[in-house]
């Protein structure tokens, strides 16, 4: 006589059941109404106003499992503009300026093309350190927009020493693509702006910013505050570039303004080469760099 065995599932699975739907032969009216296809395969209901709570939580939940599954345990959070160009590709921008202004610009921006390679070095002194596989996981993954420039300075710079890193690219009425340096299984896309920054920082044990424009801005600000207000413990920040940072936004205005505490400049460094950064990130951590 057979034995049951008490741990068998009783219910199909919801890989089965669409099998079940995929096999199904069988076209009525009834059937071919949308009514009546399985929710979760119905993109129609998915997208409407209604279950925007539900695509939230499907959009934190899909890359925190795969992360999970891939053993990421920290990253190295690297933010920066998209269009800072590559060391290769300064001249050329400058070439192609047409007028006064435009000339400033991308006079400006080719001269900016070093924190391309400050970038990349950050990446690949993260990636390529000792302590990176211990409790089993990964720690100090390189993680950025998954973008071009600075972004693609990031996930370039982990390939350079092997390693994976990951992208969480947004979606935008524009044309956008991961860049080519983003690990495949570790590129992500999102819809929601609140629920990629939610990921940058859930498992972000440093992060870098690069000069950058509104988006840098946004994601750096908010971290500041977090840590600020307790909500995030104090983590190393590394802010990239002294004549950057301290020409667009005057810290030191805002202290005698009121509107933050001496200590709030605490939170943050400034740095400028990647060995450097590298380095804050170590002693904070109490890790032998060499």
């Amino acid at each position: 006589m057979s034995k049951k065995n008490i741990k068998e599932r009783r219910f199909y699975r919801a890989k089965q059941e669409a099998r079940f739907v995929d096999d199904e032969a069988v076209e009525t009216p009834q059937t071919l109404d949308p009514a009546y296809r399985l929710a979760f395969q119905d993109k129609d209901f998915l997208l409407r106003e209604e279950l925007r709570p539900v695509r939230f939580q499907l959009e934190l939940l899909k890359p925190e499992m795969m992360l999970e599954e891939q053993g990421i345990g920290s990253t190295l959070v690297i933010y920066g503009s998209a269009r800072i160009p590559s060391p290769e590709k300064a001249q050329s921008l400058v070439d192609a300026a047409v007028d006064d202004q435009a000339k400033v610009i991308a006079g400006r921006l080719a001269d900016k093309a070093r924190y391309y390679e400050e970038a990349r070095r950050l990446a690949f002194l993260a990636s390529s350190s000792e302590f990176r596989e211990t409790d089993g996981k990964r720690h100090f993954v390189v993680c950025s927009g998954g973008g071009p420039s600075i972004m693609e300075a990031a996930n370039r710079g982990a390939a350079d020493a092997g390693k994976e890193s990951i992208g969480l690219n947004i979606v935008l009425p524009h044309e956008q693509a991961p860049n080519g340096y983003v690990t495949p299984s570790l590129s992500f896309r999102f819809h929601y702006f609140a629920l990629r920054k939610m990921h940058f920082l859930l498992r972000a044990r440093a992060v870098a910013a690069f000069p950058g424009g509104f988006g840098t801005f946004d994601e750096f600000f908010e971290l500041l505050t977090l840590v600020q207000t307790g909500k995030v413990a104090k983590m190393p920040i590394l802010l990239y570039g002294r004549d950057f940072w301290t020409r667009v936004i005057d810290f030191d205005e805002l202290l005698l303004e009121g509107t933050i505490s001496p200590t709030d400049l605490d939170l943050f460094r400034i740095v400028e080469t990647a060995e450097e950064g590298w380095q804050k990130i170590c002693e904070f951590y109490e890790l032998d760099a060499a």
